[in-house]
């Protein structure tokens, strides 16, 4: 009888550790869920206001989307590199528009992922939104332009860039309404502090680079792609 009562005892604690497990459990999915949930509502916002911008007020002056300062910059390994502008987008000063105080510099589409994003200057907060221009001449501007974005592996921001292929298609528009269309022309895993791919000749021709984690976050997926 008292093995019994011992017996039943333990199973009452395992199951209330049980329990506990799953309601912790469901807490951690729900808080997730509403995360990730507020996020993609915020990125939908900024591209609606970006496409109401672009449509409505190029060239009329300079615009703010929702949000107030902020100065937590993205820590990126650059090799002692300098962007050329790190605000990207056009260079004038009648086209800026911003959102919590960095730089929106366009956008971004790969119809084959079915992805379009805002992109913005990257920092530790925006590229939880969007995903963030990080050196090079400016959006559609000679040269190659840098776009980064995280790899949460659930089908947000670049997590599905590994589905690209040679001859894919992307679409950058920048601040003056510019869609230039370009062609993947190379992919492949780099270590973390490679950025020899960012300061490459282009030899006069537009081109982007878009680096994203691996899925085991020991490297770099580095995507180029030149104008078509």
């Amino acid at each position: 009888m008292l093995r019994n009562s011992k017996y039943n005892k333990v199973l009452t604690v395992i199951l209330v550790i049980v329990i506990l497990g799953i309601i912790g459990l469901l807490v951690y999915m729900g808080i997730d869920y509403y995360k990730k949930s507020q996020e993609t509502s915020e990125s939908d916002e900024i591209l609606g206001q970006l496409d109401e911008y672009l449509n409505d007020e190029v060239g009329t002056g300079t615009g703010t989307l929702p949000g107030g300062t902020n100065t937590n910059i993205i820590n990126v390994p650059v090799n002692e590199v300098v962007p050329n502008n790190t605000t990207g987008g056009s260079t004038s000063t009648n086209q800026q528009l911003t959102y919590k105080g960095y730089a929106v510099n366009g956008k971004i589409e790969i119809p084959k992922i079915d992805l379009e994003y805002p992109i913005l200057e990257a920092t530790v907060d925006t590229i939880q939104v969007a995903v963030g221009f990080l050196y090079g001449p400016g959006l559609n501007e000679v040269g190659n332009n840098v776009i980064i974005g995280h790899n949460f592996r659930d089908g947000r921001f670049f997590a599905d860039n590994d589905k690209l292929s040679i001859g894919d298609k992307i679409y950058i528009t920048d601040l003056s309404n510019r869609r230039v269309e370009y062609k993947v022309t190379k992919k492949y895993i780099t270590d973390a502090n490679d950025f020899s791919y960012a300061v490459r000749d282009t030899n006069g021709k537009r081109e982007i680079s878009l680096s994203t984690c691996t899925d085991d976050v020991s490297g770099r997926l580095i995507i180029w792609a030149e104008e078509v």
